[in-house]
């Protein structure tokens, strides 16, 4: 066993524990990052002044009127910004434009000794506007050839003959919606100058050293001049590694320049209005199957909607075109990607990065050939999973290492959630009832987990012993509930061989340890944890030299467990708390800064090859869904769910995170729709779906009636810290289950063999128009299509029953 996974006797490590802040959490006490206003002394609050066009030239600009507003102090514009007007890493999004770029873009931003002042100055700013044309749809942009970033091309083996030794060939098109991260805690910064002129900024940010730079280069001074702390988010899901920057640049410069702290919290509809949202994506596929239905190649195109600027868009493409395979290898693949820029709010991360994206196109192909061969989906699915020992690699390259782990958690869900005879008892169940139809599917994942940039896999850590024996650790990572803290907890007190409560959390904060990464990618525990470790080893061995002295006996027979220095095979016994002590006084260093970087990892952007990914996460899930015929209502009767976090660090917070992501994983393919006013009224480009009253978030509601989740066992994985693997993102994909699901439930209305197309997200609407579909043998009814149908068959013309909703799609075969 590696050293880094390998663990010491009795380990806190593994122990289920609840969240290290569940206490605060739910007594109210938590704080976050605008409750430190009420600590703050004379804080000025900031206000945008947001303008409602999709597109337009700022012709004036009049801060004027806002200034004869009582209370307001200053209005900030791009003539107050002393480095660079630009609030993004691609320099592609100024801070205050000169080109409104969607509607409610900020233009300026109005700073006020109250909230209220604040909101009547920025209504009383004039802006006056050239409107130019607006691109609000995915669809508007491909046909306007609207385009920005790179245009990645990842291939393998042979398309061509790939497809000319198909024995079936299958054609179509699929467009799917985006998501709302609909953190509890919106957008928050509160910044202060200290009698230097130095910035202290809190942030609500999953990326301190980023939010730095941005503050750094807006403000024209070095990074060592502005120190970025987050306490903890109330949610980030992503929403929170690029997009905090911008905003807390906007604070950070209010306060250098009016000499107070400044406050800026953005209230809900405003947040739902100027943060992205996770990337809707097009695709253009072909794909060929033997006569066995293995799949021999793959021709795709994928366009993501990128919004107005670029953001994370190309690394998100880059990893929705890494996970197009999910768990089937396809020997032969031409997958191209591309960004289309749209007059709507910048795109950006969300749990899964793309990944989501790439292999939900691949599952809604299988799920809707598998009739068209004549095979049971999940016999289609288990023909097509990578197999161990065959030497298959990634369509980038990269060995699918632990293959069999993708059968193994797959045949433990089928064992787990009595697979076969619940299908028998659904099938008697739907010949009995014409007018409900239940369906029992079952889909795997494949998930890679590290950042594709390979810089960004290195994290850092700072670790403090004080004389009393108490430790205090420092890390890069940053909490939002993921329970990101309570692992680094609990490695720290396993690797020093403490009790759990002689270890505090101090804040993340970037003059405690530098450059760090986002919390993001999944990769929070293993390079903040392999970092964390890494300095209570370096403190470790000295405290063991120190313990040896003491004890009489080589420093390699000592160990300290539970608080405890002995000698292997002795009696003698030295406490933790006298061992500091004693280190102290023999002048040893009681401090250490880790570090840890991921090894192994390669990656040639240009030709799209190489090894981007540490390892893969692996699970599977059982769905049972039940559909009104007369509505498109469902409700899910069931969930079986098998995943692996190799050695789990903390097995409580692990399984809160595969419940959870699998709940937001469901709110995206089901409920959740996000809606633009396409017209040409003067409310074109705005977010219609600005409210939780319009825009419908899973709820318990929406929760499976029984809900059973189990982490696999004997997983050790030798690469991480403790043999544990990466959980936050992984779950999500599980929810393919429930749009499969779905889809078996609406044919089960229609004769044997009908192909469903289901729109994403499958709302009860979607759903009652696929049923009308698959009613009439899978003949659409509104807008125009072709339908599938098997190598050597005839293909029918008809309407998609879309409804006139995203993720109308376009099937056929030849």
């Amino acid at each position: 066993m590696s050293h880094l996974s390998e663990r010491p006797e009795k380990p806190v490590v593994g122990v289920p524990l609840p969240h290290e802040s569940a206490v605060l959490h739910v007594t109210g006490t938590a704080l976050y990052t605008d409750d430190l206003v009420h600590r703050t002394k004379d804080v000025l609050h900031a206000y945008p002044v947001q303008v409602m066009q999709a597109r337009g030239r700022i012709t004036a600009l009049r801060t004027g009127p806002a200034l004869a507003v009582p209370g307001v102090v200053r209005v900030l514009t791009k003539e107050d910004v002393p480095g660079v007007n630009d609030a993004g890493m691609k320099h592609d999004e100024p801070l205050f434009p000169d080109e409104v770029m969607f509607h409610g873009h900020a233009v300026a931003w109005v700073l006020g000794e109250t909230l209220e002042a604040a909101r009547l100055g920025a209504a009383a700013v004039e802006v006056e506007l050239d409107e130019l044309p607006s691109l609000i749809t995915l669809q508007d942009a491909m046909e306007a050839g609207s385009y920005h970033g790179a245009r990645p091309l990842m291939t393998t083996g042979d398309v061509d003959a790939g497809f000319a030794d198909s024995a079936h060939v299958f054609t179509g098109e699929f467009q799917f919606a985006g998501q709302e991260h609909f953190y509890l805690e919106t957008h928050a910064a509160l910044a202060q100058v200290d009698e230097n002129g130095q910035l202290f900024v809190q942030s609500s940010t999953q990326h301190p050293s980023e939010t730095q730079e941005i503050v750094s280069h807006v403000l024209g001074v070095p990074a060592h001049e502005v120190t970025v702390q987050c306490l903890r988010m109330g949610g980030g899901f992503g929403g929170k590694e690029m997009q905090p920057h911008g905003f807390a640049a906007v604070a950070a410069l209010g306060a250098k320049l009016t000499g107070r702290p400044v406050r800026f919290r953005l209230n809900r509809t405003q947040d739902l209005t100027m943060s992205g949202k996770r990337h809707g994506f097009h695709a253009r596929w072909k794909i060929g199957f033997d006569a066995d239905g293995r799949i021999q190649a793959l021709d795709a195109t994928l366009t993501a909607d990128g919004g107005w600027s670029l953001d994370l868009s190309e690394p998100v493409l880059a990893r929705a075109l890494c996970h197009i395979d999910n768990t089937y290898w396809i020997p032969n693949a031409r997958v191209a990607g591309r960004i289309a820029r749209t007059n709507t709010v910048s795109n950006t991360a969300f749990r899964g990065f793309g990944g989501p994206q790439g292999m939900l196109v691949i599952e809604d192909i299988l799920g809707r050939c598998a009739p068209l061969l004549g095979l049971d989906p999940r016999e289609l699915r288990e023909r097509n999973f990578y197999r161990p020992g065959q030497g298959q690699t990634t369509p980038y390259g990269q060995p699918v290492t632990q293959a069999e782990r993708i059968s193994t958690v797959w045949q433990q869900v089928l064992d787990d959630a009595g697979f076969a005879d619940r299908g028998r008892e659904i099938a008697a169940f739907n010949a009995a009832h014409p007018h409900t139809k239940r369906a029992l599917a079952i889909t795997g994942i494949k998930f890679g987990i590290s950042f594709n940039l390979t810089a960004f896999n290195q994290g850092g850590a700072l670790v403090l012993i004080y004389k009393d024996g108490s430790v205090l650790i420092n890390h890069g990572g940053t909490e939002m509930g993921q329970g990101l803290h309570t692992k680094m907890l609990q490695v720290a007190a396993t690797t020093l061989g403490i009790p759990l409560h002689k270890v505090r959390l101090a804040p993340t904060r970037t003059d405690k340890v530098p450059n760090t990464s986002a919390t993001a990618a999944s990769s929070g525990a293993d390079l903040n944890g392999g970092a964390v470790k890494n300095a209570c080893e370096q403190l470790r061995e000295r405290l063991l030299r120190v313990a040896a002295t003491q004890l009489g006996a080589n420093a390699s027979d000592v160990r300290i467990t539970e608080g405890v220095a002995r000698v292997l095979g002795g009696d003698e016994e030295l406490a933790w708390d006298d061992l500091v002590r004693t280190a102290y006084f023999q002048r040893v260093q009681l401090s250490a800064a880790g570090y840890y970087r991921t090894e192994g990892l390669h990656w040639d952007a240009k030709s799209f090859r190489g090894s981007p990914f540490k390892y893969f996460s692996y699970g599977a899930a059982a769905t049972e869904v039940e559909v009104d015929g007369f509505t498109g209502a469902y409700r899910v009767r069931r969930v079986d769910i098998v995943h692996d976090v190799g050695d789990s660090l903390s097995p409580m917070i692990d399984i809160g995170q595969v419940e959870g992501g699998f709940v937001q994983g469901a709110g995206w393919l089901t409920l959740e729709d996000l809606r633009w006013d396409t017209g040409d009224g003067p409310g074109r480009g705005r977010l219609l779906t600005q409210a939780a009253s319009t825009y419908k978030l899973p709820s318990f509601s929406e929760m499976p009636e029984e809900f059973n989740v189990t982490l696999l066992e004997n997983a050790t994985e030798e690469g991480a810290v403790y043999g544990s693997k990466a959980v936050g993102e992984p779950p999500l994909m599980l929810a393919f289950s429930v749009r499969e699901a779905l889809r078996q439930a609406v044919a089960a209305f229609g004769p044997s063999g009908v192909s469903v197309d289901l729109a994403s997200p499958a709302t009860p609407e979607a759903v009652y128009w696929a049923i009308e579909a698959a009613r009439r043998g899978g003949t659409p009814t509104v807008g125009h299509v072709r339908t599938a149908v098997a190598a050597g068959g005839r293909a029918e013309g008809g309407d998609v029953a879309d409804g006139g909703r995203a993720g109308a799609a376009v099937l056929s075969g030849a």
